[in-house]
């Protein structure tokens, strides 16, 4: 209670002008705290909140968009497994498959594989490309036939070179020579 007292002591001595200062700069202290203490705190609060969800929607907007391409992936990788292998063959045994599937297709052609012999393995990275050489005669629409059931082959089959020339001068059959090449991983 003394210093209430006191303080009113001090208050009723001042004069109307010291009491008008007083109050002014009673008021802009209170302002000053309250805006240190509340006000700063909450408004640093919400601009934190409002970046991070900022951020969040962001991220589900990437979400959303990956989301949204989710079938087409898996759609795409549907129609490429078929390509990769589900259990890594040996170097023997794929060449073996490898020459079968080109006897198939001269067989399908009508034909005739003269020579037909492994041309190496070359790797590169994590994939080995696989060659073969082949020498083959038939008529020369055989002979495209059969090129372009290499070219469209399931095993990805790509003819890297040939060559094709007459059997003889007045001959209808043509002979090709060719390299193939398949490239797995």
């Amino acid at each position: 209670m003394i210093k209430i007292d006191s303080l009113y002591t001090f208050l009723t001595r001042l004069s109307k002008r010291e009491k008008t200062i007083l109050y002014v700069t009673v008021f802009f202290v209170s302002v000053t705290l309250l805006d240190k203490l509340i006000i700063s705190p909450i408004f640093y609060k919400i601009n934190s909140l409002d970046a991070e969800i900022r951020e969040k929607e962001l991220s589900v907007k990437k979400d959303i968009r990956m989301l949204s391409q989710k079938d087409r992936i898996m759609a795409e990788s549907a129609k490429y497994a078929s390509f990769l292998s589900e259990h890594a063959k040996s170097e023997e045994e794929e060449t073996t498959f490898i020459l079968k599937e080109i006897e198939n297709l001269a067989n399908q052609s009508s034909v005739y594989l003269i020579d037909m012999k492994p041309g190496g393995i070359k790797s590169t990275g994590q994939s080995k490309e696989y060659i073969v050489n082949l020498s083959c005669e038939a008529q020369l629409e055989q002979i495209t036939e059969f090129m372009y059931k290499i070219e469209n082959s399931k095993e990805l089959l790509t003819i890297e070179k040939y060559e094709i020339e007459p059997k003889s001068k007045e001959s209808s059959i043509a002979r090709c020579s060719m390299s193939i090449s398949k490239i797995s991983m």
